[in-house]
């Protein structure tokens, strides 16, 4: 099914994403005490200011499980994506893949961008590179989801090269070659 999808997306979809979200299930999974102090940027955190050196409750039992939980999560999704991606040859099951995961850019995003609020996410510079991953190469995927799901990388199937310009103006001709036959 990946042959059917545009060159570009297909290339984000099946290769980069996948990459990522096993960057993600790994850097969970391995360390999850780093992965946990990457979610809030350290220069930002109450502890950081009053110069506490006791731990933080992010590194609590709790938030390690939910790490561990999450790594596992992430793992989940790139099963799912390089399941339905390389095995289904049904365009409508890839869209409908495209379409959850585009929700879950817009919630994982939104969500991000709450917990940190809003001093923090407006803090660019203070972004750790986990941060720059939750935020912006999640717009990145959504925007590119979103942009497929226009037709701005041309439509399915690898045997077209016809750009949605050029489908939209083609059926502006049938339509009006078809009104002309019956006047």
């Amino acid at each position: 099914m990946a042959s059917q999808l545009p060159a570009v997306p297909r290339a984000i979809f099946t290769l980069i994403e996948p990459i990522s979200l096993l960057a993600g299930c790994f850097g969970a999974l391995i360390d999850p005490e780093w992965f946990i102090k990457q979610q809030i940027p350290a220069s930002t955190t109450i502890a950081s200011k009053l110069g506490s050196i006791a731990a933080s409750p992010a590194e609590s039992d709790s938030a390690r499980l939910v790490a561990l939980q999450l790594g596992n999560t992430y793992g989940l999704v790139f099963l799912i994506g390089v399941g339905v991606l390389y095995s289904t040859s049904e365009i409508k099951v890839v869209r409908a893949y495209l379409t959850a995961c585009l929700i879950a850019d817009v919630t994982h995003v939104g969500l991000t961008c709450w917990g940190l609020g809003y001093d923090r996410t407006m803090d660019f510079a203070s972004w750790s590179a986990t941060t720059w991953g939750n935020i912006a190469f999640t717009i990145f995927l959504g925007l590119t989801r979103t942009a497929y799901f226009l037709g701005l990388f041309g439509p399915n199937g690898s045997s077209s090269t016809r750009t949605p310009l050029a489908l939209v103006s083609s059926s502006r001709k049938s339509v009006a070659g078809s009104t002309k036959k019956t006047a």
